[in-house]
């Protein structure tokens, strides 16, 4: 083995099953992957959807930027504030389980899918380690208010032996909180967050040629430093 390929080997992330992989084992992996591919297809429709079409991007992803839109035309009559919330809560949940099923089904070895060889993986997994002995299911519901990813808190409550039944409850109910945060502050924005929106869609090539530049140069960054 050349010196490369040991360097290669050292620093590639660890496959998160023992021996040969059992079809569960790719099912999960293969949608991890496709839950990734999906979102990073979606965000260059983002800038030219968010002022004419801010309920599809909630049904397809949760945008913030769309439940913000949303609020603030609820306030100014254009939207249903009812909507602008049931909207939201598929597109922020079509994933989640996933990562739940992931520790459930590998444990610790979950988080290394999740981090990889990321420089701050060590500290992570210990915080997350932490934030669950510390808030055990509080941790789910709290996800969108503390500094860790959430797959990595999802991840925790699988590893940790919650019940999907409860984690999908918890969820929904992160869900609505994130939700009534993100509406409330469009509609206390009214007409200003309406014009922002309505900006970003006018200029949405502009903007959507920033995002895919940003990506790559992020990609390419990463990449330079492994």
């Amino acid at each position: 083995m050349t010196d490369e390929a040991a360097a290669a080997a050292r620093n590639a992330t660890p496959l998160p099953w023992d021996g040969r992989a059992e079809r569960a084992d790719l099912i999960l992996m293969g949608g991890i992957t496709f839950s990734g591919l999906y979102l990073l297809a979606l965000m260059p429709l983002t800038p030219s959807m968010i002022y004419e079409h801010p309920v599809i991007l909630e049904l397809l992803k949760g945008s913030m930027t769309a439940m913000i839109t949303m609020g603030a035309k609820a306030r100014i009559g254009e939207a249903s504030l009812l909507v602008a919330v049931l909207a939201a809560i598929p597109g922020l949940m079509w994933f989640d389980w996933l990562y739940w099923w992931a520790g459930k089904r590998w444990g610790k070895r979950a988080v290394d899918v999740f981090l990889g060889n990321h420089p701050k993986a060590l500290a992570r997994a210990h915080r997350l380690e932490k934030l669950f002995e510390r808030f055990g299911w509080l941790a789910v519901v709290i996800v969108y208010f503390q500094p860790l990813p959430n797959a990595l808190v999802f991840a925790g409550a699988g590893l940790t032996g919650m019940r999907l039944r409860t984690f999908l409850l918890l969820d929904l109910i992160s869900k609505l909180i994130w939700i009534a945060f993100c509406v409330g502050l469009g509609y206390a924005l009214g007409q200003g967050a309406v014009d922002v929106a309505k900006g970003i869609s006018r200029y949405a090539l502009l903007f959507t040629a920033a995002l895919v530049a940003v990506i790559v140069i992020q990609q390419w960054w990463r990449a330079r430093r492994r």
